[in-house]
């Protein structure tokens, strides 16, 4: 006899009838297993019931889904609209519910309570393991076609919890009406609701193993989410996995040109002064601009959904969410297609290092520390407030790696950028003696997140080889940027954050004080090929007092200009892809406000728009010379020509091309001194054309430079090279000559 006929006989109801306690349970909204009780059950004498609990219904009758016909009417139990009754069949049938309702309406209804389990047992198992490679499929709210019946499935991992019900539009968020099955052996909890279609709004009520009631909870694994302050998540389809390409693969190679530039959406443009655009608005904008200015990829800061404005996307809640900020996520697919149309690749600032402790976050999710980690020794961020991920945990690694390919698969970008990952390698990351716990080593790697940063690239460059990997890594940590089976994190690329530091350090010295520092602009190059490397200027310039890298640079307003001007060309020349904060482009005069677009009225002046036409043809030449990019992390595509002109402030250098036909010397002066007859060696004969000085008065320079724009090479060795060339180098300029035999 079952428990339920147990406690009919102790309490003397007929058999099959739901015993008081269950009823009770599910009336106060407690019932840990309401499939166990509601839907089709056969008694103890094998009598089928059918229970039904719809609160605000009179009067219920079952169908057969498959004939149509009245099987039996359902008596009603509890005025709150609990209701049972036997049936005259010997077998089971697929049924539906006839409802008629207080207001007298009559409707035919799917019963959530008689859908078998949602997810299969492969699922299951692979859920359990932690090597689900795409649990968003199942995970979160999926619309789908159930034994032909349409409608969502919801399903949330909550493996601590009591009781988990799924709360909405559709059922007048009301907790009691919803609650989920357990799947204990990879704790998720599910229900399939019949009808609910794309744009219902919805969130998971968790009570926690001791009892208490935990705040709504968005889902984890949400496809959209209601625009801040409004927390719901939304129904959602979920976009088609789009083919590989192999042209993208191409143009995301290691020896291609790679400029991005580097976009916060909700302050790059603005329509009537203070409003977003959205993204097909974005679309017909960003792209061409991008796509005209020379750059070959755009990279958004972050735009998974996030509650704060102010964290700029840094802190997020929505990981598989685009911010509603600019529309659905409909719209951020055909930006995406738009981008691509152009030949631009995009790339995603992605935070997998932390997030915000919203109650109706990830924090403390299912009423014990699921996602993060119980001691904040470990589990909490003092720099930014927020909670780390549990690395060490398989269903949160789970989480995080398929959500990297989510955005690479299902919205086809490029690549992510990964934030602050030197925060994740190192347990005392920002932290004093006695602020943080060693790894089983006695050491301060944590090794939890080594290993889930390893499986992440294994896992995308194994499923999608077409993509690349960024890592904002601030240390001197080995191999970020070399391959796995080598020992590596297996990231394509690591920002160069010491070159960014010392340049601009450099570059904001007086020009009388530089020939102290020549070493701030070289030191980049010893380390130059230890790594695959980025050179950002990004937006953790421009911020927090820092000033706009025009406002950086020392001198009158012409000399600012001009110093900036010469910084380009040599960031162009140097080694590495290149990044580029929005607005640094035209010299943005103040330092980048979130709240605000930028300053785009500057281009009416002439040097602003010197900047913006240096910036564009930078790109373009950069992009038209394979010597700048196609051994960018070889020692052999780099040559310097002499870097100790400490007196004179002059650098000069070489670049070569993978065939060994195509040379390409870069002259720098950053004194506001010209330097005539200034001669440099070079290791060929033949003529050498200026293809690009930055300080043309095009860029509104002073025109100084090389006569006729070309120069000869003379049998003169120098600099340890059989020939020289002589020059004319301008004022606080950087010059480029392309060698032509």
């Amino acid at each position: 006899m079952s428990k339920l006929n147990d406690l009919n006989a102790a309490s003397g109801l007929p058999c099959g009838m739901l015993s008081q306690n269950d009823l009770d349970l599910i009336l106060a909204a407690r019932h840990n297993d309401p499939f166990a009780v509601l839907g089709m059950h056969a008694a103890a004498d094998g009598v089928l019931w059918v229970r039904a609990f719809l609160p605000g219904a009179t009067a219920v009758e079952i169908i057969n889904a498959a004939t149509g016909r009245q099987r039996g009417t359902l008596s009603l139990r509890h005025a709150d609209g609990v209701f049972e009754g036997p049936l005259k069949a010997a077998e089971r049938f697929p049924y539906r519910l006839r409802v008629t309702w207080q207001d007298g309406q009559r409707a035919i209804i799917d019963d959530p309570y008689r859908f078998p389990p949602i997810l299969g047992q492969v699922d299951v198992w692979l859920l359990s393991e932690g090597s689900h490679l795409r649990p968003y499929e199942i995970l979160g709210a999926r619309q789908r076609e159930l034994d032909g019946v349409v409608g969502t499935s919801f399903a949330v991992w909550a493996p601590n919890a009591s009781r988990v019900a799924v709360l909405g539009d559709f059922n007048f968020w009301d907790n009691r009406r919803h609650a989920m099955r357990l799947r204990r052996e990879c704790g998720v909890w599910e229900i399939f609701l019949p009808a609910v279609l794309e744009g219902a709004r919805y969130k998971f009520e968790i009570r926690a193993a001791d009892g208490h009631v935990l705040p709504l909870k968005a889902d984890p694994y949400a496809l959209q989410a209601e625009l801040r302050p409004s927390t719901a998540s939304v129904v959602s389809h979920l976009p088609t996995a789009v083919p590989p390409s192999a042209e993208r693969q191409r143009a995301n190679g290691l020896d291609q040109p790679i400029s991005i530039y580097e976009v916060h959406l909700a302050s790059w443009r603005r329509k009537n002064g203070h409003e977003w655009l959205n993204w097909d608005e974005l679309a017909d904008t960003l792209p061409a601009y991008a796509n005209d200015m020379g750059f070959t990829h755009i990279e958004l800061m972050p735009i998974s959904e996030h509650p704060f404005d102010g964290s700029w996307g840094y802190q997020s809640i929505g990981l598989y969410a685009p911010t509603a900020r600019f529309g659905d996520a409909a719209g951020f697919l055909r930006f995406v297609e738009r981008c691509h149309a152009l030949g631009i690749g995009l790339l995603l600032d992605w935070v997998p290092a932390h997030f915000p402790s919203d109650a109706h976050g990830l924090a403390k999710f299912d009423g014990t520390h699921l996602y993060e980690h119980a001691d904040p020794r470990e589990g909490f961020h003092q720099d930014w407030n927020t909670l780390i991920y549990n690395f060490g945990r398989t269903e949160v690694r789970n989480f995080l790696v398929a959500n990297a390919l989510y955005w690479l698969e299902r919205y086809n970008v490029d690549g992510l950028r990964v934030d602050a990952v030197a925060s994740m390698l190192y347990r005392d990351y920002s932290r004093k003696a006695g602020e943080w716990i060693p790894n089983a080593h006695g050491g301060r790697e944590n090794l939890e997140a080594i290993g889930f940063i390893k499986r992440m690239n294994e896992v995308i460059g194994g499923e999608r080889a077409q993509a690349i990997m960024f890592a904002e890594e601030s240390t001197s940590y080995s191999g970020v940027s070399r391959p796995t089976y080598a020992g590596g994190l297996g990231f394509h690329y690591k920002w160069n954050m010491g070159w960014m530091h010392d340049t601009l350090q450099y570059m904001e010295r007086d020009p009388i004080h530089r020939k102290h520092h020549q070493n701030e602009m070289t030191f980049g190059l010893v380390y130059a090929f230890t790594e695959n490397f980025v050179l950002p200027l990004s937006h953790d310039e421009v911020v927090h007092g820092k000033g706009s890298l025009l406002a950086k640079m020392p001198g009158d307003r012409w000399q600012k200009f001009a110093n900036l001007r010469a910084y380009y060309g040599f960031m162009f020349g140097h080694p590495g892809k290149k990044l580029l904060f929005m607005g640094c482009e035209f010299a943005q005069e103040e330092e980048w406000n979130h709240q605000q677009s930028l300053d785009w009225h500057l281009l009416g002046d002439d040097h602003h728009q010197g900047m913006q036409r240096l910036v564009r043809d930078l790109n373009h030449l950069y992009r038209s010379l394979p010597a700048f990019y196609e051994r960018d992390f070889e020692p052999g595509g780099f040559e310097w020509i002499e870097h100790g002109d400490a007196d004179n402030s002059v650098l000069s250098f070489i670049r070569h091309d993978k065939s060994g036909q195509s040379m390409v010397v870069i002259v720098c002066n950053f004194t506001p001194t010209p330097r005539h007859d200034y001669r440099i060696g070079v290791p060929r004969a033949g003529t050498y054309a200026e293809r690009l000085n930055t300080d043309s008065a095009y860029y509104s320079g002073s025109n100084v430079g090389t006569p006729y724009g070309c120069t000869g090479s003379q049998d003169v060795a120098w600099h340890g090279k059989p020939h020289s060339l002589l020059l004319t180098l301008p004022p606080l300029a950087t010059v480029i000559f392309e060698w032509r035999a």
